[in-house]
């Protein structure tokens, strides 16, 4: 009995992916590769995320799945072809750039910039290409964070080139400036300049482009929020009432400009002396998972406050480079194949697939 890719495809559409809930459906069978040789079947799925630690429960779905059409699944690898998916309406997607994410507190002090450098960190340990841009104007600590210095490179006198630090393409407005200037100036121009270093950055094939946002809801959150083309935000928080206060506002400014809330990361959850080992949770206990109930949107998960955190990260070397195997990498690892997901599960950008119409 011979078979055809359409009968593989067909089975293959209706496993559901443990990881997401849904249906692997029609995108993955797109951009799949099928080859059949008698009853042995060599299969590649695209699923439209980066993986972490593999997704062996897939696999075995696929296999039964095969297996009800008498089939054998003989080789199966899974490529990591992240595409665009929708942003705020009136706004499309840069070319180079299919997912922008907002990396809010609210609040500062609350290791947000730290999260931030660190998710992207993971996110290109599993396989992703990433960006990260500094849209804190008053306060850049993108340069430090990575270990960066000198000016991004115009090759056209328009331009900038990213610079690159541990494989990620980044931008700043500390690069532009002098280590100790202060950048003062009134909303509008802050507001002009998070734009430029947004569209005139020449970035490049990124499959995630992750904004480490100032803190507050100011003319600068809106900005980005109005008029850069995000697919989504998180908020970061530490469990303390007035963190959480602030981070609520947040929170409801995306919600207001219909930006999607992928998700809450509360840092700070606990402190760990580092001589005797004693937790204690200093800054109160549960707050974020708490919001993210209230709020309905996805809980991503809770960092220690630890020393070793914050030495990394200013020492140029963050966490997920520093210790990739320790347990705090561990932890932003997670985190971030959290934030994956729930970008996968977001509707695809369409905005280039639909023909203009012309009056004629």
């Amino acid at each position: 009995m011979s078979f055809s890719s359409d009968q593989v495809n067909a089975a293959l559409a209706e496993v559901v992916d443990p990881l997401t809930g849904s249906k692997l459906g029609l995108p993955a069978i797109r951009n799949s590769s099928v080859q059949i040789e008698g009853s042995d079947v060599d299969l590649t799925v695209a699923l439209g995320y980066p993986l972490h630690n593999d997704n062996p429960e897939l696999g075995k779905r696929i296999e039964t799945a095969l297996q009800s059409l008498g089939l054998r699944l003989r080789k199966l690898g899974f490529s990591k072809r992240v595409v665009a998916h929708a942003v705020q309406m009136g706004q499309k997607p840069l070319p180079e750039v299919r997912n922008v994410i907002a990396v809010a507190s609210g609040k500062g002090g609350v290791g947000k910039s730290t999260t931030a450098v660190n998710l992207a960190l993971a996110l290109r340990s599993q396989g992703a290409q990433v960006g990260l841009l500094d849209a804190d104007i008053y306060g850049p600590s993108l340069p430090i964070m990575l270990g960066l210095s000198g000016k991004p490179e115009s090759l056209d006198g328009k331009s900038m080139e990213p610079l690159v630090g541990h494989g990620l393409q980044a931008n700043s407005i500390g690069f532009l400036l002098q280590d100790d200037a202060p950048a003062i100036w009134r909303g509008p121009m802050a507001s002009q300049a998070l734009e430029q270093l947004f569209r005139q950055t020449n970035w490049k094939d990124l499959d995630y482009l992750i904004i480490d946002m100032p803190p507050g809801t100011g003319d600068i959150a809106l900005t980005l929020a109005q008029k850069i083309p995000l697919t989504g935000a998180i908020i970061v928080t530490t469990p303390q009432d007035l963190a959480l206060a602030d981070a609520r506002k947040g929170l409801r400014m995306f919600q207001k400009v219909e930006v999607p809330v992928l998700g809450i990361v509360e840092n700070m959850s606990v402190h760990v002396c580092s001589n005797c080992g004693h937790a204690e949770p200093i800054f109160g206990e549960h707050g974020g998972r708490e919001m993210a109930e209230q709020y309905q949107v996805p809980w991503l998960g809770a960092l220690p406050l630890a020393m070793n955190i914050r030495t990394q990260t200013d020492s140029g070397t963050p966490t997920v480079v520093a210790e990739p195997d320790g347990p705090h990498a561990k932890i932003y690892n997670e985190i971030a194949n959290k934030l994956a997901l729930q970008v996968a599960a977001l509707p695809r950008d369409m905005a280039g697939k639909i023909p203009s119409v012309v009056p004629r």
